[in-house]
């Protein structure tokens, strides 16, 4: 009589454990489909101007490895970093990478803040459209710095709260390269 009421209850169990783990598998891919497939179309049908106020649509970047660092002047981590990010640009700049920074800020502070520091990578004005963009690529936090990698096909690579270093933009690099 125990063996004929487990056997239906093990079932029961079984099958409600095999219906979690599938539900838990499944909310898990959709996450990482959702950050893989970002809205970069909007990304490339941007243009920002840069430090001189000339417009730089984003498409011309298309097709490359991006790391797009989202930033402003009044940031010290940002400022910290960016020595590292102009030397990633320079040693990677002939194996179609090309770092971009994004200001949330006005033309006239990164202007100011390039011509002090010179960096090696091109510096965009996103001063009210630069939050949205960030937080469609991922930046749920509204947290500055951030950074996306962006692989030649248009998808994620990779995404990174706050302050990064030339070395741990390179773990990802090295595997898109």
């Amino acid at each position: 009589m125990l063996n004929k009421l487990v056997s239906p209850i093990g079932a029961i169990l079984l099958i409600l454990c095999i219906g979690i783990a599938t539900s838990y598998i499944m909310a898990e891919k959709t996450i990482e489909q959702k950050v893989n497939n970002a809205p970069t179309a909007e990304l490339f049908a941007t243009t920002l101007p840069d430090e001189n106020g000339k417009p730089q649509a984003l498409s011309q970047w298309k097709g490359k490895i991006i790391v797009l660092n989202f930033w402003a002047t009044w940031c010290p981590p940002c400022r910290e970093e960016m020595p590292e990010l102009s030397a990633l640009n320079t040693a990677y700049q002939d194996k179609n990478v090309i770092v971009i920074g994004i200001a949330l800020d006005e033309i006239g502070l990164i202007k100011e803040f390039n011509t002090e520091n010179n960096m090696s990578y091109p510096l965009l004005a996103a001063e009210e459209t630069g939050g949205q963009l960030a937080f469609d690529l991922g930046n749920d936090k509204s947290a500055l710095p951030y950074t996306v990698i962006i692989k030649p096909d248009g998808t994620i690579a990779n995404t990174y709260f706050g302050r990064i270093s030339k070395a741990l933009l390179e773990e990802t690099l090295i595997k898109l390269l």
